[in-house]
């Protein structure tokens, strides 16, 4: 199916089914988010829209990855979904589908698309700050596979997750990226435990995870052992190309909704034109990205650039809505107040989630523009 045609398909879908696919309040909690999202990705999947843009050999439909772009635009841009949280599925199933057997790929994706599933990243580790490459959660070779010793921390939505894409450490200490290994971890097996963390924004999105002799079948490898940094390069960039495009329309669609919401003469019209121009700056530029991704090119360093578009965009949309709305933000405690709240609060976090803004620009400083050497 060409864009073209499954564009409009979406949309009269989502015309006919907006009752079963809005949530029932604008300020639901995190596990109503989940159960929803959970909802949402069943009826997309039943209805064929769910699948394209996903290879056959893992339940998809096939066709080109703009498809499933376009649905979680029109999923988030309909406010039916989070974006976070319903981009996890464009962060995690691409890597699974280049490195994990065909096998394993096969039965694990269709359980994430269909939304029988949620599964987590576990990447960060106390201590490591940004420097992923001196992780040191292990994996120790038994007869029967891995035995996982560590902890990782800020893992998004691990305690609804069943899976984990994992990063260990199998060579020595000192090796750096070369001694890591990627395992895709049962949730449910001994010896791991997920303590929340609830953020300023008041939901527990983040976890602790604990692994305290976790055994992981050699099969549940992805890719080969030592290969783990690759699976890492592979990973991030998606979590910088289409997750970004579906935040885009959702930032698009509350700066249109501030300006319906906002008080005559709340907003200066000249900071909402820098706004709006910073919007359109990162969808021109995301827009490109997608359509790198839909052409076969491999995404790389560049899709930092993405990350630092969102998070200048994200803050200055809710910059705005504090100008417009802040009787309603500081005061008011009905529904609508409470979601332009919570969503100000997380707005903050822009600049640290997927990456610093930091990192974001050393990346492009040394990798892009050959200003240093990685260290």
């Amino acid at each position: 199916m060409e864009l073209a045609e499954f564009r409009p398909a979406v949309d009269s879908w989502l015309d006919e089914n907006e009752r079963r696919l809005t949530p029932d309040r604008a300020a639901a909690t995190l596990d109503e988010q989940m159960a929803h999202l959970a909802t949402v990705k069943r009826l997309a999947y039943e209805a064929g829209f769910m699948r394209w843009g996903w290879p056959p050999r893992v339940g998809g439909l096939g066709g080109s990855t703009l498809l499933r772009a376009y649905l979680g635009e029109a999923l988030t841009a309909r406010d039916l979904v989070e974006p976070g949280i319903y981009s996890m599925t464009e962060v995690l199933a691409p890597t699974m589908i280049d490195y994990a057997t065909p096998e394993l790929a096969a039965t694990m994706v269709p359980r994430l698309l269909r939304g029988d599933e949620t599964w987590c990243q576990g990447f960060s580790e106390p201590g490591t700050g940004s420097n992923l490459a001196s992780l040191s959660c292990r994996a120790t070779r038994t007869a029967g596979g891995w035995r996982v010793t560590g902890q990782k921390v800020w893992t998004s939505l691990a305690q609804f997750a069943q899976r984990c894409v994992l990063l260990t450490r199998t060579g020595a200490p000192d090796s750096a990226h070369k001694g890591i290994t990627a395992l895709f971890v049962d949730m449910e097996s001994p010896g791991i435990t997920v303590r929340p963390i609830e953020t300023m924004h008041g939901a527990a999105e983040f976890s602790e995870v604990f692994f305290d002799d976790v055994d992981v079948p050699f099969d549940r490898t992805l890719g080969e052992e030592g290969q783990g940094w690759a699976v890492a390069m592979d990973l991030l960039p998606y979590e910088r190309s289409t997750a970004l495009w579906h935040r885009a329309a959702f930032l698009h669609r509350r700066l249109e909704r501030l300006l319906r919401a906002a008080p005559p003469g709340a907003l200066d019209p000249a900071a909402v034109g820098e706004v709006a121009q910073l919007l359109y700056a990162l969808r021109a530029r995301s827009r490109n990205t997608q359509r790198r991704l839909a052409g076969g090119e491999h995404l790389g360093p560049e899709t930092s650039i993405d990350k630092v578009l969102v998070a200048t965009a994200e803050q200055a949309v809710f910059d705005l809505v504090a100008d417009g709305l802040s009787t309603d933000i500081l005061i008011e405690d009905d529904p609508t107040s409470e979601r332009w709240r919570r969503e100000f609060l997380y707005s903050r976090a822009a600049t640290i989630y997927g990456g610093t803004a930091e990192i974001q620009r050393n990346i492009i400083a040394r990798r892009l523009l050959d200003l240093g050497p990685d260290r």
